[in-house]
């Protein structure tokens, strides 16, 4: 397991509401970047999509990722994670979309939208750098 400095300790934080950019590799090879919510739990970080979305597509394929997550109030101050998803289950998932919406919004609600299905996919950190 990597070790995290205290310093990016605070940008994995719920209370720090960064955003962490999701890096993938398309079918094609060209390279994707998505802003998205995260968790953190201590070992994995968290992030949670819809079924069919680009993101969830190549997670299943290619589950190697990348995540830029930078200081909302410094962004020079930034946290580099380079891991593989470990987990993947629709269980539970509308739960943790509304958690993320909880963490960024401060409700504890997300849409429920007609046959959409929310998908939670956990991240192995392996690399670790940060700029602080």
């Amino acid at each position: 397991m990597v070790q995290f400095s205290d310093n990016d300790l605070k940008l994995l934080k719920r209370e720090t509401k960064a955003f962490a950019d999701l890096a993938l590799v398309l079918r094609d090879g060209t390279p994707q970047v998505t802003p998205v919510w995260f968790d953190w739990d201590g070992t994995y970080i968290i992030v949670n999509t819809a079924r069919g979305r680009v993101k969830d597509n190549v997670l299943k394929r290619h589950p190697f990722v990348a995540l830029a997550i930078s200081s909302p109030d410094n962004p020079y101050r930034y946290l580099q994670i380079r891991g593989h998803v470990v987990q993947e289950t629709e269980a539970g998932a509308y739960d943790m979309i509304r958690s993320l919406n909880e963490k960024y919004h401060g409700k504890y609600e997300y849409p429920k939208r007609p046959g959409e299905v929310r998908v939670t996919y956990k991240i192995l950190p392996e690399r670790v750098s940060s700029k602080t």
